[in-house]
């Protein structure tokens, strides 16, 4: 399926991230057992602070996750679409910058 932005970059250009899909894959679902144990954790009636404990551990791996993609986004989309120049440019940096304040505020 493409995107609007993909298609307005004129094609079906590689995700940044498409050579680590796999490690990527396999941290969310790492991520996902995570939840899952925290949901044990509420059925099961454990202690309120170990339970917190392991909402910020899922939170933090999320977060590592988050920069990672990000940093692959830059390194690849936003650096292409700069090289080649015009709106498409314009448009990625300003795109990245949404991204990173909604990181931010998270």
């Amino acid at each position: 399926m493409l995107t609007e932005t993909t298609e307005a970059m004129g094609g079906l250009d590689m995700a940044g991230y498409s050579g680590d899909k796999q490690d990527h894959a396999m941290r969310l679902r790492r991520i996902e057992g995570q939840v899952r144990g925290l949901q044990r954790m509420v059925e099961d009636d454990k202690y309120c602070i170990d339970i917190l404990t392991q909402v910020s551990a899922a939170t933090s791996a999320l977060k590592s996750f988050s920069l990672s993609l990000l940093e692959q986004h830059l390194a690849h989309c936003v650096a292409e679409a700069t090289a080649k120049g015009g709106p498409e440019a314009a448009e990625k940096v300003k795109e990245a910058s949404e991204a990173i304040a909604r990181l931010v505020r998270s």
